[in-house]
């Protein structure tokens, strides 16, 4: 474990850090020794992990309450941590929509794209940057498995998914012998509280069980420096191989959005 905060550094800034995801990555990597920087819009949650991880791993926290929607997002971190150096970053955080494209409002689509493709080009042009300078650090960014075709009642999430895996994959490419690596993490259905509070149906007795989010974190930081991006889970990697080397791109995007309509009874 302490090789891991030797090859990348001392503080890691998880952005949707408050459960789920955000908190099984800010858990690993205090059980790495990191110092963490927690961000999210709520305080509570942020108060509850800080309290965990401090008392658990002996580290140092600091929580900023942040929407990530906001266009000043990075500022408003950039001017709560001062002069502390981040050396390691998880973009977690993440905003969707499932239901029919226009049965919502261009203002709630361009929030998604806001926080899932804006907001990480800004913390990777100045979080990222200061990597590359100091010749060392990690980033995670969190894709999905909606990011690998088409996906239609999930259209706007998986659209930016998509974009937000291919950047990891170019950045990985440029700073690979700058001393930062850079990976996308393709999830798919986590047992995170938000997506247990969207009731998914389960569609098929082949249907890859959920992962848990401790085990999706833990996969990440171990591939972490191999390979530019990877499928979180054997079951996922299964699925996604019958689904993009044995299907055509029509039949993978019509049983994408045919899955996702029965899951969540979307009516047309």
């Amino acid at each position: 474990m302490n090789s891991f905060k030797d090859k990348y550094g001392n503080t890691a800034l998880i952005a949707g850090a408050s459960e789920g995801l955000g908190a099984a990555y800010a858990t690993a990597l205090a059980k790495r020794g990191m110092d963490l920087i927690l961000v999210a819009r709520r305080k509570e949650p942020l108060d509850i992990l800080s309290e965990k991880v401090r008392t658990l791993y002996k580290i140092n926290t600091t929580i900023i309450c942040c929407d990530l929607a906001d266009a000043n997002a990075t500022e408003q971190i950039k001017m709560a941590i001062g002069n502390t150096s981040v050396d390691f970053m998880v973009y977690n955080a993440c905003m969707s929509y499932i239901g029919s494209f226009l049965d919502t409002d261009v203002s709630e689509q361009l929030k998604i794209a806001d926080v899932n493709i804006l907001t990480p080009i800004k913390m990777l042009h100045y979080f990222g940057g200061e990597m590359v300078k100091q010749g060392r650090g990690g980033i995670v960014i969190m894709a999905s498995l909606a990011g690998l075709q088409g996906s239609g009642y999930l259209t706007m999430y998986g659209a930016t998914k998509a974009f937000d895996k291919i950047i990891a994959e170019g950045l990985w490419y440029e700073w690979r012998k700058k001393g930062v690596d850079v990976i996308a993490c393709c999830a798919g259905a986590t047992a995170t509280p938000n997506y247990i509070n969207t009731k998914p149906l389960k569609t098929s007795f082949f249907e890859p069980k959920p992962q848990l989010p401790e085990d999706v974190a833990e996969e990440c930081l171990r591939r972490l420096g191999t390979t530019p991006s990877f499928i979180s889970g054997r079951s996922n990697r299964i699925a996604s191989f019958i689904m993009q080397k044995l299907f055509s791109r029509k039949r993978a995007v019509l049983i994408m959005g045919d899955t996702t309509q029965k899951m969540y009874k979307v009516k047309e």
